[in-house]
């Protein structure tokens, strides 16, 4: 069944840098500093970008001590997936459907 894919983690994986930061939480549990470490991004504009990821669900957070570790929620990316290949199937089913026109 056809499902409509969320705006929300459409637009949060639209960022280069955000999706720059899944691919980094794909392979591994990472706090903000080696965030910023590997993206090069600031501290503040990091911070951005991580609420972003959450308020979309594509990551939890887990406090530790004085840092704030980021961990990937691979389900949502498998939900997109999912909803991706359903569009692509509707597609190859509906590539000779042609609408009249009037």
């Amino acid at each position: 069944m056809l499902t409509s894919v969320d705006p929300d983690v459409i637009r949060a994986l639209g960022d280069p840098l955000r999706l720059r930061i899944v691919t980094l939480l794909a392979r591994e549990t990472l706090c903000t500093t080696h965030l910023v470490e590997e993206t090069g991004a600031r501290q503040t504009n990091l911070s951005n970008h991580m609420k972003v990821l959450r308020e979309a669900g594509l990551v939890e957070t887990e406090p530790c001590g004085r840092f704030t570790y980021y961990r990937l929620r691979p389900e949502v990316l498998a939900t997109l997936s999912g909803q991706f290949a359903a569009l692509a199937e509707s597609a190859r089913t509906a590539a000779e459907n042609k609408r009249a026109c009037p």
